[in-house]
């Protein structure tokens, strides 16, 4: 496992240490905000529990909780439980430790391959500019991200909610060679729209950024992900998020994730807590 200092690429979040008694340990680097970031736990736990599934089953949905927030300065225990080995799921629960108690909670499903039809009811959003057409920005040296201006005209098709933040992605370096390392690595990146998607839905967001900026405090409570169909996570995808509903301070994101040539290989959900102010 790399240093947190020798962190540049995916590869390095996504590397596991063994611990003792089947547990794992991991580690992150500070990230802009402080803390750790709660794409990269998620990562993280979804690797520990692949660990010991069998080679044949890969990953097709994963449900973890934020509890409490991660410190970069320490490294996280990842134990894993194995709840079930059935002929077609296998199932794994995952808790998060740091010093501190749990900061996450994690359970992923994985399925051994079984043929059926493949029918695609979401479609990727209008023709959109393509990666290289716009501006690459990231705080995160492990993936690249092309943002569209907000309130770009991409259709609403399919669509409902509102905030939409739309967005290309793709890690950098390659995750490994396994299906569910390019699931971790897509997790990692997926939880980075959700808060901009209900801060736009927001009355706040209608000026941001402002001064109220300074004021106003987000966290992501729980992140859920499908996936739909085989994809390589080092190439780009198209994240298309909206804002579902906001209430009790709680706002709910839900995104798909297509291939530059539309194809839907994700959904992911996230609640996000938006306050003005810590109380």
């Amino acid at each position: 496992m790399a240093g947190v200092s020798e962190i540049t690429e995916v590869g390095d979040i996504l590397r596991l240490a063994p611990g003792d008694h089947g547990t794992w340990i991991g580690r992150g680097p500070q990230y802009p905000w402080g803390g750790l970031y709660g794409g990269q736990i998620v990562a993280q736990a979804l690797e520990a529990a692949a660990a010991g599934v069998p080679d044949d089953a890969v990953v097709h949905s994963l449900r973890a909780y934020f509890i409490r927030r991660g410190d970069h300065e320490h490294a996280v225990l990842y134990e894993v439980d194995p709840l079930r080995d059935g002929r077609s799921f296998t199932t794994r629960r995952v808790v998060a430790h740091q010093a501190t108690g749990a900061i996450l909670n994690l359970e992923a499903s994985f399925q051994r391959p079984e043929s059926s039809e493949d029918i695609e009811t979401v479609a990727a959003p209008v023709p959109v500019p393509a990666p290289g057409e716009l501006e690459h920005g990231s705080w995160s040296p492990v993936f690249e991200r092309a943002m569209l201006p907000p309130g770009s005209d991409v259709g609403w098709e399919g669509r409902d909610g509102a905030g939409r933040a739309v967005g290309w992605f793709r890690c950098v370096g390659s995750p490994g060679d396994r299906q569910v390392d390019h699931a971790a690595a897509l997790a990692y990146m997926s939880d980075d729209l959700p808060t901009d998607a209900v801060v736009r839905s927001h009355p706040i967001g209608q000026q941001w950024p402002t001064d109220a900026e300074q004021s106003v405090f987000t966290a992501s409570l729980d992140h859920t992900m499908w996936f739909h169909r085989p994809f390589r996570a080092d190439e780009w995808h198209l994240h298309d998020v909206t804002c579902h509903t906001f209430v009790s301070g709680r706002g709910l994101a839900i995104g798909h994730v297509f291939t530059e040539a539309g194809v839907h290989v994700a959904t992911f959900a996230q609640e996000v807590l938006l306050r003005h102010g810590r109380h």
